[in-house]
């Protein structure tokens, strides 16, 4: 899934704390940490807007 930080934040990656998630999207795992993060609004999932003929 991709998914990018809220509006002035930035949030540590799972695999590597030092790097953050921030405006930019970014494809990570379904993982529990993910999935937290989404619930507490601290990341946004991406969606690609295809759109159909």
């Amino acid at each position: 899934m991709k998914v990018k930080a809220r509006e002035g934040i930035r949030v540590p990656r799972e695999d590597n704390p030092r790097r953050y998630i921030e405006q930019e999207p970014v494809e990570v795992s379904w993982s529990t940490y993910y999935q937290r993060r989404l619930n507490e609004g601290d990341l946004v999932e991406v969606t690609t807007g295809k759109g159909t003929k």
